[in-house]
């Protein structure tokens, strides 16, 4: 009897970014199965937005590659990795100030229209139906955030937190299977970094998401994780459950002793 074994969703295999003679990442390796809720943590400098930035396209790798549902998909732009339903916050937020929170949301469903710039500009079909369905499907997702009464303020004149949430909400707009978080819980009060673990475990089920995140804030990752990745310098020391990696040494040294 053959047991069938699952293909990750994502899988950094041998992965390396040089800037000059900096190495960001060192001959990285891991998987993300579906829906998992996978952490990636690590001293600042470690490597771990420049991986996010490989992984979207951002950022091309030096060496190694990336394989998404089994597809090798290495050195693909930033919106051919949207289309594939890959999304991501940063970690400085990276809004548009001047536009109203609506807005950027209706941004992020552009992937999804079959509108050009004509067909917009003259009122011609699909122009106003995709129009209409776009704004309405945008409002959901600031209902969602919590920020339905936010839709008309420009993005520059909200709260650190609503911000945060603006971004996520655009993200989502995409319809992505899998989620990227750069620091969501950068800025957070201690009330509002509580309350996140629930919300990216929503997040996960009512959106039938992956999740990736990077974190510094260690109570957070331990608790909302499955599985934790761990750079250094670039390199991966520590691969597994939130319980292995808190005991492993090399994380406590590089690490979690100092977080503690």
């Amino acid at each position: 009897m053959t047991t069938s074994v699952a293909t990750p969703v994502l899988e950094v295999r041998e992965l390396t970014r040089r800037f000059g003679g900096v190495t960001a990442v060192d001959n990285v390796s891991f998987a993300v199965e579906a829906g998992e809720i996978f952490g990636l943590i690590g001293p600042n400098g470690a490597g771990k937005t420049t991986l996010f930035n490989v992984v979207t396209g951002i950022t091309k790798p030096t060496a190694g590659r990336f394989l998404h549902d089994g597809e090798d998909v290495t050195g693909t732009r930033p919106h051919q990795v949207a289309r594939r339903g890959i999304a991501r916050t940063f970690q400085n937020i990276r809004l548009f100030p001047n536009l109203s929170a609506l807005e950027n949301v209706m941004i992020g469903r552009h992937i999804h229209t079959r509108s050009g710039l004509l067909t917009g500009v003259l009122g011609l079909p699909p122009g106003p139906a995709e129009e209409r369905a776009v704004r309405e499907r945008a409002r959901e997702l600031l209902g969602l955030m919590g920020l339905s009464k936010r839709a008309g303020v420009k993005a520059r004149n909200l709260p650190y937190g609503d911000q945060r949430r603006l971004e996520i909400a655009r993200a989502l707009a995409l319809e992505p299977k899998v989620l990227l978080l750069d620091e969501p819980a950068a800025g957070m009060n201690p009330q509002e970094k509580s309350s996140l673990s629930d919300f990216i475990r929503g997040l996960r089920t009512d959106f039938d998401l992956t999740v990736l995140l990077i974190e510094h804030h260690v109570p957070l990752v331990m608790g909302l994780c499955d599985r934790i990745a761990v750079l250094d310098f670039g390199r991966l020391i520590a691969l597994g459950d939130p319980e292995v990696v808190r005991a492993d040494p090399a994380v406590v040294e590089a690490y979690l002793g100092e977080e503690e």
